[in-house]
């Protein structure tokens, strides 16, 4: 896998929510009325987009984001996370509302709950343009923001018709309209990721063979389904993920992905960026908050190379 640190890293372009993250643990139940004493609590940077260009650029791509961002001192702390790492947030649209914050409450075995302010998710984007070296476009999240939910097919056909290789993660649907909004994106995404949660709910088939069919049947090409610790299936391989002990999966899925497109900059195979995003996403899971378990390219690389 080090040979592909001679290739000469493009830019990515990443479009989605950046988030404001507070992660509560352990909390096993919530009383009312009542004070619960907690281990810790982390404040971090999280969101779809924000997660997986963090990850993006602690891997060393250089990576652009596309965002919508509160004027407020939430944003400023958002966009500072990401700066310090290398993201260009040049591309941030800043909004009148708020920026989106999500409060994680994560249970002793790393599951969680979830409670998630819009905020500036639900405001429009701006028309933009992408930026000159950029090689591949990738939307974070086509539910979490409303305005994506209606021109994600535009802005994945803008990315394609420019020369830029594409990509996209569903993300779960809280509106519960999945394929009505996907369907339109899939001719434009070269490669399209999904958990089998998502798949099973996009496609009615809970094989991810099965729920491959229906995806390509509406013009996707690549398919890769996120399989949690069990690893991720592409394209018909099935690749083994890793026994970690897993605090938070937060953001985990979004690592995984923002692993996987790494892996594509740097000439890897689908088959063999996949097996890297595993390692990322095990890498995510074993620390508390969304981005705070990511490792750099040849950190993870060489602890995958003693996996066997």
């Amino acid at each position: 896998m080090r040979r592909s640190l001679a290739v000469s890293l493009d830019r990515v372009v990443v479009c989605g929510n950046v988030v404001f993250d507070i992660s509560a643990r352990p909390v096993e139940e919530v009383r009312w009325e009542a004070t619960t004493l907690i281990d810790e609590v982390v404040q971090t940077l999280g969101g779809n987009a924000g997660t997986t260009s963090y990850t993006l650029a602690t891997l060393g791509i250089p990576v652009s984001l596309v965002t919508l961002v509160g004027q407020d001192a939430t944003g400023e702390d958002v966009l500072a996370r990401l700066k310090r790492v290398g993201v260009d947030v040049s591309g941030a649209q800043l909004v009148d509302a708020p920026t989106s914050i999500a409060i994680s409450l994560v249970r002793r075995n790393a599951q969680r709950a979830l409670l998630y302010q819009l905020g500036a998710a639900s405001e429009e984007f701006r028309p933009f343009e992408l930026p000159a070296g950029a090689t591949h476009f990738h939307l974070a999240a086509v539910y979490r923001m409303r305005h994506l939910r209606k021109v994600a097919p535009e802005f994945l056909k803008r990315a394609k018709q420019a020369g830029l290789r594409t990509s996209l993660d569903t993300q779960w649907d809280t509106e519960g309209e999945w394929m009505k909004v996907l369907a339109p994106s899939l001719p434009w995404s070269d490669y399209t990721l999904m958990n089998e949660d998502e798949a099973r709910l996009l496609t009615g088939f809970s094989e991810p063979a099965d729920a491959a069919r229906a995806l390509r049947d509406l013009g996707a090409t690549n398919i890769v389904i996120k399989l949690g610790p069990r690893g991720c299936w592409a394209n018909g391989t099935y690749i083994p993920g890793h026994a970690v002990d897993a605090v938070d999966t937060t953001g985990a899925g979004d690592c995984f992905s923002g692993g996987f497109v790494a892996g594509l900059q740097r000439g890897l195979s689908l088959e063999e960026s996949a097996r890297f995003a595993n390692a990322v996403g095990a890498f995510a899971v074993r620390k508390v908050g969304a981005t705070t378990g990511v490792r750099d390219w040849d950190t993870t690389a060489e602890w995958l190379s003693r996996q066997g």
